[in-house]
């Protein structure tokens, strides 16, 4: 199993020295308590998938959420319908209920590419009007491309409606990837230096060790 033992002292230094770190005053350098392994069992039954290996870890020794990249991790809890990973700006993109179904892209692809440029608030010449386009184009948005991705677990936000995700099944499982959309960009893997797609455990800790390097 991946040891994250080293991630709690490594926080606390650094929530004694804060600084001005991007997110940090979201998620204050906390994790949230770990999962138990009764409760990691209860969701991934609940789920139908078994979480990728390096995230399963650190749900197990870390934390289930708080301090991490971004406005930090959103974490898994149990609800009144079961469990969910809440949070705001992206945590309402996960489907708890499609998460075993295959994710099914392999490179990086722009939901509905045919769409139109997004308005322009320049283009018209009241608010109203603006307010009008820019329903119409929500409205076919959201026919064009469904709004949940199976497979995909959202774990936090860089703001802006900006997200970055975990692959929990289909071919790039374990894989971590970036949604890019608010900006009109695309959904796509994330990569190291070298080029090559990065799982959670090399995603976390390059956040961590750019902080304490």
């Amino acid at each position: 199993m991946i040891d994250w033992s080293d991630v709690p002292g490594r926080l606390a230094r650094l929530a004694a020295h804060p600084g001005t770190t991007f997110g940090a005053d979201a998620h204050r350098w906390r994790l949230e308590p770990p999962l138990t392994p009764a409760e990691l069992a209860a969701l991934e039954a609940q789920v139908r998938v078994e979480l990728p290996a390096a995230y399963r870890a650190f749900l197990l020794q870390a934390g289930r959420g708080g301090a991490g990249p971004g406005y930090g991790l959103f974490p898994p809890r149990l609800t009144g319908g079961g469990w969910q990973w809440p949070g705001d700006d992206g945590a309402e993109l996960t489907d708890v209920t499609i998460l075993a179904e295959p994710f099914p892209h392999e490179k990086a692809f722009t939901p509905a590419p045919w769409l139109p440029e997004s308005p322009d608030e320049a283009d018209y010449p009241t608010d109203e009007e603006f307010s009008a386009a820019e329903e119409r184009y929500e409205e076919l948005c959201q026919a064009a491309e469904p709004e949940y991705h199976p497979g995909l677990l959202y774990l936090c936000h860089q703001g802006c409606a900006y997200r970055e995700a975990l692959v929990v099944s289909g071919p790039a499982r374990g894989q971590m990837w970036a949604d890019d959309t608010a900006g009109d960009g695309p959904i796509r893997p994330l990569l190291d230096g070298d080029g090559n797609r990065i799982d959670f455990a090399q995603w976390y800790r390059r956040w961590l060790d750019g902080l304490t390097a």
